[in-house]
């Protein structure tokens, strides 16, 4: 694909007539752009963004800005992506792409007072978009405005009914608000419209867990690894769980299921040394620490991964 951008830029190019010059440029902005999405389809991001950006500069094209967009987002340049977006909205200041594009990126980067502002510029557009509103509601989650976001979500549940994403959000909110028996329902309704959603059953297990009915936290937890046995945040949970109510050794089984799943699981030989310091295990315990510091040296964070599908869920668009 590179000897597109070689033969376009290094070649010696025919005079052109003022006749010929619109076609050459259409032509030249199409290979561009099309060449933009094959590549984005298999995975080549900049090499997507390069010919993107390069057919923007021919023509201001919406539809190929929002694929560049994509092509940002993907590779973690969000500040790109703003910048971008804010070229889509002074393109189509009345399209709710960009705002809706736009309020996503910023909740992913934690801005939510700016998230705020696009999202309500979508209900001024569209009063009735629900997912204006869930956005709305997520924003106002990261700015601690608990009761503007269990409003937010409750008109967009009244919106869209089986809006999945939007009662988990509001479950986990009243969850984290100390109000557990009032997230019951609401993840009980995920569930139902969500029956294989691990974080749905994560979730309700930690309702359950403040509820004090420890048993079927568990099984909730449970749940999850049988959806997904390498789901690293049941093991915890359980494990958490396990040690909490003074199993000490079924707790230390479940870490072992989730080293033997995952060998360099440096949160479950922690989890595990927890478990044996409660046994008395103090030579096991500092094996477990050992390893678990050398899996995840200090400082080391691991890469959170996100795709640009999530910036659409729940099933509207």
């Amino acid at each position: 694909m590179g000897n597109f951008f070689k033969s376009l830029f290094s070649s010696p190019k025919a005079e052109e007539t003022p006749g010929t010059v619109s076609k050459n440029d259409k032509k030249n902005f199409d290979i561009f752009k099309y060449d933009g999405i094959r590549a984005q389809r298999i995975g080549q991001f900049p090499y997507a963004i390069k010919c993107f950006t390069e057919a923007l500069h021919i023509q201001d094209d919406f539809e190929t800005m929002n694929y560049l967009v994509i092509a940002y987002h993907n590779s973690h340049a969000f500040e790109e992506a703003l910048e971008v977006t804010n070229r889509m909205a002074s393109l189509k200041p009345d399209n709710t792409v960009p705002y809706l594009t736009r309020a996503n990126i910023l909740l992913l980067m934690e801005r939510g007072e700016e998230a705020i502002a696009d999202c309500q510029k979508i209900i001024e557009l569209e009063a009735n978009n629900p997912l204006a509103w869930f956005l709305l509601g997520k924003s106002r989650k990261i700015t601690h405005d608990v009761a503007g976001a269990i409003e937010d979500l409750t008109k967009a549940i009244t919106l869209k009914d089986d809006f999945t994403d939007a009662y988990l959000l509001r479950s986990e909110i009243l969850l984290e608000a100390n109000r557990p028996a009032e997230a019951l329902p609401d993840i009980e309704k995920a569930i139902e419209l969500a029956p294989d959603e691990e974080s749905a059953y994560l979730l309700k297990g930690r309702i359950r867990e403040k509820l004090a009915d420890l048993s079927a936290a568990a099984d909730n937890y449970n749940r999850v690894l049988e959806l997904n046995p390498f789901n690293t945040d049941a093991f915890m949970l359980l494990g958490a769980l396990l040690i909490n109510t003074g199993n000490p050794d079924d707790a230390i089984k479940c870490f072992d299921d989730a080293i033997e799943l995952k060998p360099d699981f440096a949160k479950a030989y922690m989890g595990r040394a927890k478990a044996k310091e409660l046994k008395g295990d103090k030579e096991g315990a500092a094996a477990d620490i050992k390893t678990a510091g050398e899996l995840h040296p200090e400082g080391e964070q691991p890469v959170a991964q996100s795709s640009f599908e999530d910036m659409y869920k729940g099933g509207i668009y």
